[in-house]
């Protein structure tokens, strides 16, 4: 995977390690993944990016993968959207770039959102894959959403209760996982990529980490997003998402988000909830037609 990419980590002013992928020469565009996953999710979609002529910049959040895990605080604002948002402006400013584009798919995309709204002037453009607004979600919360994204409550339990269910077996949980949301089958994971979700799924602090990052999700980063309620992201706004996963089913997406932003356009792929993965080509086109209309 991410053949011709450089592969390392970057320590932050605040003393943590995040470890990013990186290549390609002109405009920045900045992946961010989602859970389970780690920057391995974008394997498919990066390489298409850089002969596009931008340069890819593809982290771990903390908590996931390769970057660090730290302990979290009772409030958990360790792992509030807030705070992986700003190790992400740190890395790239850390890597010569004050503005960027930027990209996120399902955790990952709501890290992005809250980047865009604490940092407007560092985002040039921003595309959400396969997701709806957070506090949207919670807000619309009935049977069918429950049933299907029964981790947003699962995760946030208080701890050890989910970790220990998961350290387990993370394997059979994570790979149980992927194969629900995703409905091209598991085999359009590549086998690299897997044995790096597992791996990451394997260390006990990652499980900790990434369930706090829901925690934070269901508290800290609701009560930022009702501060900052009548914030609209004034860059223009590119929503993907998959026809045939649960967000596509529940929302008008692209409704959801106009409500959150100035400029929006978007539509959906014919497939489940992982578009790097399973709609890597339809990703990418939509991605590149969008980020290039900056350059024109």
């Amino acid at each position: 995977m991410f053949e011709g990419f450089e592969d390392r980590n970057v320590v932050l002013p605040s003393g943590l390690s995040i470890r990013v992928r990186s290549a390609g020469k002109g405009p920045p565009i900045l992946l961010l993944h989602g859970y389970p996953q780690t920057s391995a999710c974008w394997h498919k979609v990066a390489p298409k990016l850089v002969s596009a002529g931008f340069t890819v910049i593809a982290p771990d959040l903390r908590g996931y993968g390769g970057s660090d895990k730290p302990p979290s605080s009772p409030n958990h604002l360790t792992y509030s959207k807030r705070l992986m948002a700003q190790d992400q402006v740190e890395l790239m400013h850390l890597l010569g770039y004050d503005h960027f584009h930027l990209a996120g798919h399902d955790r990952g995309g709501r890290v992005a959102h809250r980047l865009v709204l604490d940092h407007p002037a560092a985002v040039d453009r921003i595309a959400v894959l396969d997701i709806a607004p957070t506090a949207t979600m919670y807000a619309n919360t009935d049977r069918a959403f429950a049933t299907g994204y029964y981790h947003w409550f699962f995760l946030i339990q208080p701890a050890p209760l989910p970790e220990t269910l998961i350290g387990a077996d993370p394997d059979f949980y994570l790979r149980s996982k992927l194969a629900a949301w995703g409905k091209s089958g598991i085999d359009v994971f590549s086998e690299e990529a897997l044995a790096e979700y597992c791996e990451s799924f394997r260390d006990p602090a990652c499980l900790s980490a990434t369930c706090e990052d829901y925690r934070a999700a269901a508290t800290i980063d609701l009560v930022h997003d009702e501060a900052d309620s009548d914030l609209r992201i004034a860059a223009p706004l590119l929503a993907l998402w998959g026809t045939k996963g649960l967000v596509g089913r529940l929302y008008d997406v692209i409704s959801t988000w106009q409500e959150k932003a100035v400029h929006v356009v978007g539509k959906g792929l014919p497939v489940g909830h992982f578009l790097p993965e399973e709609a890597p080509n339809e990703t990418a086109e939509a991605m590149i037609g969008f980020f290039s209309e900056s350059r024109h």
